[in-house]
């Protein structure tokens, strides 16, 4: 993937909602290609812990991609924590994540999610 595409898909999910913290595309290896940040909102977690977060994704990305063939491929991943949720999107060997406000009701969730399927499908 490149850069610039990377850029326009964090831009264009980082805009669905004003409850959308963090929009990123990380790499196969778990480098950060591209990302965008609500203004004025602090990371959760620091670049060390933010670094192994994006390397955990591209490991759980690769491992989950051998279950494709029986079980078809990953559309989306929805986790909730205590401080945040976050949803995740596969696009070829990279991982678009993003993370929103924990308090946000469920159906917002899932109106960000049904948003951003087509512009991760428009990527791929």
């Amino acid at each position: 993937m490149n850069k610039k595409d990377a850029q326009e898909i964090v831009k264009e999910i980082r805009a669905i909602s004003q409850y959308v913290r963090f929009a990123g595309v990380v790499d196969s290896k778990g480098k950060v290609v591209a990302y965008a940040r609500r203004p004025g909102h602090e990371p959760l977690l620091n670049i060390k812990n933010t670094s192994d977060q994006f390397s955990h994704f591209a490991i759980k990305t690769r491992m989950g991609s051998q279950f494709n063939r029986q079980l078809g491929d990953v559309q989306f991943m929805w986790e909730e924590r205590e401080k945040v949720q976050i949803i995740s999107f596969a696009l070829g060997k990279n991982t678009v994540w993003a993370s929103i406000d924990k308090k946000v009701i469920r159906s917002e969730v899932l109106r960000i999610i049904d948003n951003c399927l087509p512009i991760v499908k428009h990527f791929s």
